[in-house]
């Protein structure tokens, strides 16, 4: 079986999931309504709004789930008011104005799945003036967290694996998000809302996230916990909070600080985000504050991180985007590049492999090789 479908198993193995998408569409999606499916994945919630009375539903979905998902469709027997397109949302246009847009493209901490680029681009191109939007709204909830197995795994590349030193790698480590499943007994003070996103108006621009947290007992302080509530209708919230009641089955996110701190009760905890999060860079100031003997305010540490130096980019992809840079295409460009110009409208697809072949032997070992070459290009490029 395909990882990628039991990745959808487990989410519709969600039951708060489904049960809060289910009660929101039924509270949105109106009789005779069009319905936009962003990310449709199994179709699961095209086939809740035409439940709920929608009369036509436009899902869109960029990967091969959606002949999964063209199948359920049929055997629901809702074939014909779900029109299936293939493609990525930014690069399409759709016959009509749409009366819902509904997507759960929020992924662990509320933005990180696409949801302000995705949202933006659909409310202005295919939302009807009056339309509605599914989630309407996400807050993104932070909260000071002990965390030591997480935190260790940051730590283990002082530990000298393999009899080597690989410390380097430590500064990529904490530089991180990690994915974790908080409980409620790892924070170390009461979460708050650091900032609201407002799908209605909101643009895919950076956000910031300010706020400072007392911490309600004595612990360790090993990093930041970030998760998300969203507001799906007037009257439904979906949430990953280790504090909700009806939580869905979704990891929390673990942001680290250099090193753990001891806190006590009274002490405050204060945190800055700064988010891009078309790019999925988030850089995070964190201080920690408390009281010295003499009852005085100290700061008990002070850590920046971001997630830009945690990315593994090498020294020579670095050097390709210097603006003085000359690029010249590699024989495999040229070979893509040969490809793009043989989709002219006018050849067969078995004549451009055969074409390709021929004049490229040495790049491909085989007619087989180039024509899976060939279908990569053809199947993203071409109509």
């Amino acid at each position: 079986m395909s990882l990628i479908v039991d990745e959808h198993r487990q989410y519709l193995s969600d039951t708060e999931r489904i049960s809060a998408f289910r009660q929101s569409i039924k509270e949105v999606v109106k009789p005779g309504d069009v319905v936009l499916d962003l990310g449709t994945g199994t179709g699961i919630l095209g086939l809740l709004a035409c439940r709920a009375g929608a009369s036509l539903v436009y899902s869109i979905e960029e990967g091969g789930m959606i002949e999964l998902a063209r199948s359920v469709c049929r055997a629901n027997g809702f074939q014909d008011r779900v029109t299936f397109i293939k493609g990525f949302s930014l690069h399409l246009d759709l016959p009509e104005k749409v009366d819902v847009v509904i997507a759960d493209q929020i992924g662990r901490f509320g933005f990180d799945a696409g949801a302000l680029e995705y949202f933006s681009d659909a409310r202005e191109r295919f939302l009807k003036t009056d339309g509605v939007m599914i989630p309407s709204r996400v807050d993104l909830c932070v909260a000071p967290v002990e965390c030591p197995e997480i935190w260790n795994q940051v730590e283990f590349w002082n530990t000298n694996p393999a009899g080597f030193d690989f410390h380097p790698a430590r500064s990529w480590a904490a530089n991180t998000g990690y994915p974790v499943k908080y409980c409620a007994e790892q924070l170390l003070g009461e979460p708050v809302v650091g900032t609201s996103i407002d799908l209605g108006t909101v643009s895919s621009a950076t956000l910031n996230l300010e706020t400072s947290i007392m911490t309600k007992r004595a612990g360790t302080l090993h990093g930041i916990g970030g998760w998300f509530s969203a507001q799906l209708s007037p009257n439904v919230t979906m949430s990953n909070s280790p504090l909700s009641v009806h939580r869905i089955n979704r990891m929390n996110v673990f942001f680290p600080i250099d090193k753990p701190v001891t806190v006590v009760e009274g002490n405050h905890v204060h945190i800055k985000m700064h988010v891009m999060p078309t790019d999925l860079i988030i850089t995070w100031k964190v201080e920690v504050w408390g009281k010295n003997e003499e009852a005085l305010v100290i700061s008990k540490g002070l850590f920046t991180h971001s997630t830009w130096k945690g990315m593994l980019i090498c020294k020579e992809d670095l050097e390709h985007t210097r603006p003085d840079f000359v690029p010249k295409l590699t024989r495999r460009g040229e070979a893509r590049l040969s490809v793009l110009k043989l989709c002219n409208g006018e050849r067969r697809l078995s004549e451009i492999e055969e074409e390709l072949y021929r004049c490229y032997p040495k790049l491909f070992r085989s007619r087989d090789e180039a024509a899976t070459f060939v279908a990569e290009v053809v199947t993203r490029y071409s109509v």
